[in-house]
């Protein structure tokens, strides 16, 4: 069954200098208030229509560049995010890939930094914008941050910059392509790479943070890019996605005090192949005999052991302190500066495309995708 869409080409352009693919998958943004909700009129909030976009977002006019809404079947609140739904999107980006410029992805803020961070493990070979914003507030409140996410993050979908095409053509054009090329998330002035991006706010609308990456944009008056970080364009090539994720993974979070049966019931799950373990600081653990025992024999098993930092800013070392250097002797993988939101979605694409736990704790060690430093 063909997706339901909404085409918005504002003033009718003959040719609009870009075409943006808009997602909505549902999350806050998309909700109104229904004021003939109820026989008492309370103003409920319901989602909003799409078909009746230029009435909530007149904005919309101004811009000079084709938009085509498309709703998902199944709306969901981002709490309800799962792999399935990872897959959907990224086969839907590969299917209107070569007939749209650019895509902005609506999303629940919850979950968006962990959608964010799965496509861009998923998208092999983008060289296209692919932005994810949504809100704080519902559009239909009169203080959203809605509209303004939303509008600056397709100006920046649309945004392209002209470069010099190799050739010995003396007169040679130069070619036009997007000035942003990969997975983005955009809030609230802020432009981040989506796998470096993590929710810090629930009430504030500086809702996302990037503390171990610069932002790759900031938008005020103008839009100033910080082009020496955004993934740098690479024409012809093909997108290509992954589809395989494997759930069997899990996140065991240290805390001082954290018992024996604990850690035996998370790395003895039946069918587990992968634990995200947010450590303390630069990757230290306790080294009491039964942690590491338990945790060496959940390797010998081939379940991969993926070490990140419960801090949201620094990064882990194994074998700086005593603490994280038996971790790495039994061979925990170092996360470096990796998010949990990325380490999590990166296992579940890599477990779903490799088998042999060496290759994946090699591909875990490396960067695949800009999402950690090596």
């Amino acid at each position: 069954m063909p997706y339901k869409t909404v085409r918005v080409n504002p003033n009718s352009f003959a040719q609009p200098r870009a075409s943006v693919l808009v997602i909505y998958t549902g999350g806050t943004f998309g909700m109104v208030y229904d004021r003939t909700a109820g026989p008492q009129k309370t103003g409920q909030l319901v989602p909003f229509d799409f078909e009746r976009v230029l009435d909530r977002l007149p904005e919309l006019n101004r811009l000079d560049f084709e938009i085509t809404l498309l709703t998902l079947d199944d709306i969901i609140d981002s709490s309800n995010m799962k792999p399935s739904v990872w897959v959907e999107l990224a086969q839907i980006i590969q299917q209107y890939y070569d007939q749209y410029d650019s895509f902005v992805i609506l999303h629940g803020t919850d979950t968006m930094a962990y959608t964010a961070s799965a496509l861009s493990f998923m998208l092999v070979g983008l060289n296209k914008p692919v932005i994810l914003t949504g809100a704080q507030l519902p559009i239909g409140v009169a203080r959203s941050d809605a509209r303004e996410n939303f509008v600056t993050a397709l100006e920046i979908a649309a945004a392209v910059e002209s470069a010099a095409v190799e050739s010995t053509d003396t007169n040679a054009q130069k070619s036009v392509q997007p000035v942003v090329s990969e997975v983005c998330v955009y809030f609230n002035s802020l432009l981040l790479r989506g796998n470096r991006s993590t929710k810090r706010e629930s009430v504030q609308f500086n809702a996302f943070s990037s503390e171990n990456y610069p932002n790759l944009a900031n938008a005020g008056v103008s839009i100033y890019y910080n082009r020496p970080f955004i993934q740098p364009y690479q024409p012809n090539q093909e997108l290509t996605i992954r589809t395989e994720l494997d759930p069997n993974v899990t996140i065991l979070k240290i805390f001082p005090g954290i018992t024996q049966p604990v850690v035996e019931s998370i790395v003895n799950i039946p069918n587990l192949r992968g634990v995200v373990i947010e450590t303390f600081g630069a990757g230290n653990a306790p080294t009491d005999s039964w942690f590491l025992d338990t945790l060496k024999e959940a390797i010998d098993r081939g379940v991969v052991l993926f070490n990140v930092s419960q801090c949201e800013g620094g990064r882990v070392t194994q074998g700086q302190y005593q603490t994280s250097k038996e971790l790495k002797q039994i061979g925990v993988v170092s996360g470096a500066d990796i998010t949990t939101e990325a380490a999590i979605t990166k296992l579940m694409v890599v477990l779903g495309h490799e088998r042999d736990p060496i290759n994946v704790r090699k591909l875990l060690a490396q960067s695949i995708s800009g999402e950690m430093s090596e």
